[in-house]
């Protein structure tokens, strides 16, 4: 298997290169140039170059200065500038000034003179190039760390919202289940035919929906399946007092919607507006698209009162479901409609 060059060692030998080539460049625009000692020049400006930076990294890397935030590494990277500067300068000048012995390529100046003449063109030049390096190397571990923070977070984050999803959920099974027993209860003295049959219902609650599983969502199909087995369970309780109507789009019936979100609705309906009412009534649920949502619209007889706000495990369980899974894009609003209405409606985005 190939070894591969490290990003790191990729922007080491990239960034040396680029300056290199520059100072190849100015030599060649001076006019006096030599190919062999350029490409001697171009190597080992790369090689020391990227020799004393990865000697730093080291460093810091053992004191974890990259782990640092900004105002505590400000106060080591200003001084490590100018100590990289320094090292550049003492380092720059003995290459020059061997290339000068070896190869005769100018003035014959002892070290003394070289460093007058140049010394402080040479350091101000090593501070500006090792800032940029370390700013650029500090940086990227600076964003590195941040993202990995986000990251972090982010997937605390939705661990605590699937946990607080699957609380909420396991919630509804023991409501829906105590609201069906004791519908089973009222029918077995007077009813027992009915209460068998109501039995039945209740098992096939348990095996189709209530405990099949804990998705969060699950299609339209499946959710009016359990819909379809309470409403038929809470008719033997009802009787004429109680008829339904489902009407859906079916091309709607693959879509994928709160478990149980359906369910909860009717359940309001039947607790807050069919036993309430002496005459009963009609349950209507409406399923369908309007642009990018999915309405559910669930009508039943009643009266709202506007000075008393819907509360109850149920609506609050719903309502809290929705902003955990679709923040601020689902709604759900109960209102008066003419005639003696109330009309419940949940609006979920079309993913």
């Amino acid at each position: 298997m190939k070894n591969r060059l490290s990003l790191y060692w990729k922007c080491q030998l990239a960034g040396w290169s680029l300056a290199a080539l520059y100072w190849g460049y100015t030599g060649i625009s001076g006019g006096r140039f030599n190919v062999a000692v350029g490409i001697l020049q171009f190597v080992t400006d790369v090689a020391v170059y990227s020799l004393i930076t990865h000697l730093y990294r080291n460093f810091a890397r053992r004191h974890h200065w990259t782990d640092l935030e900004i105002n505590p590494l400000l106060k080591r990277i200003i001084p490590a500038a100018f100590v990289l500067g320094f090292i550049y300068l003492v380092v720059t000048a003995a290459k020059i000034l061997l290339f000068q012995v070896w190869f005769d390529t100018g003035p014959q100046l002892n070290g003394y003179q070289f460093i007058q003449l140049n010394g402080v063109t040479l350091f101000m030049a090593g501070i500006r190039l090792m800032s940029i390096w370390l700013l650029a190397y500090h940086l990227y571990h600076y964003a590195q760390r941040e993202v990995k923070s986000t990251r972090e977070n982010a997937r605390l984050e939705i661990m605590t919202r699937d946990a607080r999803l699957s609380n909420l959920s396991t919630q509804l099974n023991p409501h829906l289940l105590f609201n069906s027993l004791n519908t089973i209860k009222a029918l077995v003295v007077d009813e027992p035919d009915s209460a068998r049959r109501a039995i039945d219902l209740l098992s096939d609650l348990l095996r189709t929906g209530l405990y099949a599983g804990d998705d969060v969502l699950i299609s339209v199909k499946e959710e009016l399946g359990l819909v379809r087995d309470y409403l038929e369970l809470e008719k033997l309780r009802f009787e004429e007092r109680l008829t339904y109507q489902i009407d859906m789009d079916d091309t709607l019936a693959s879509v994928r919607i709160l478990r149980l979100s359906i369910q909860t609705l009717v359940e309001n309906a039947l607790k807050h507006g069919i036993a309430t009412t002496k005459a009963g009534g009609l349950v209507h649920i409406q399923i369908s698209r309007q642009e990018e949502f999915i309405q559910i619209r669930i009508q039943n007889p009643g009266r709202l009162d506007a000075r008393i706000p819907v509360s109850g495990l149920g609506l609050a369980n719903l309502a809290e479901r929705l902003q955990l899974t679709f923040t601020d894009k689902a709604s759900l609003n109960v209102t008066n409609e003419p005639e003696g209405i109330v009309s419940a409606t949940l609006r979920i985005p079309n993913a």
